[in-house]
């Protein structure tokens, strides 16, 4: 089963910025659309970005576009999110999946990594 490793969270202020790396163990890594979710306390988990094949498309939900970039390196079977701008709302624990190319719908929803915690402050 392919492993996913979430990492580059952390404590940060209002404002700031912080890269999530996403770390795939299959080297069947590019055949996939990858996206980011994220699950804040009490919340539903919700969809936060996605990043087609090759890396050069990608897509955004609502309340991150214009703040938040997702990437892809292929060579290194690995994904990244970079936060921009982050506000408290943005406090949660994220996570990475491969997701269906129309839908962004997780491929394996049974299966979540440890997932990465962001949290802001005022």
């Amino acid at each position: 089963q392919v492993q996913l490793v979430e990492s580059g969270g952390g404590l940060v202020q209002a404002g700031g910025s912080l890269r999530l790396s996403c770390a795939a163990s299959d080297r069947t890594f590019s055949n996939y659309y990858m996206g980011w979710y994220r699950q804040a306390p009490g919340k539903e988990r919700e969809f936060v970005a996605a990043i087609n094949y090759s890396g050069v498309r990608s897509y955004y939900a609502g309340s991150v576009k214009g703040r938040f970039t997702v990437s892809r390196d292929n060579a290194k079977n690995t994904m990244y999110l970079q936060m921009n701008s982050l506000k408290l709302e943005d406090t949660a624990n994220y996570y990475c999946t491969a997701v269906d190319p129309a839908t962004y719908y997780p491929l394996m929803d049974d299966y979540w990594g440890q997932g990465t915690r962001v949290t802001v402050s005022s």
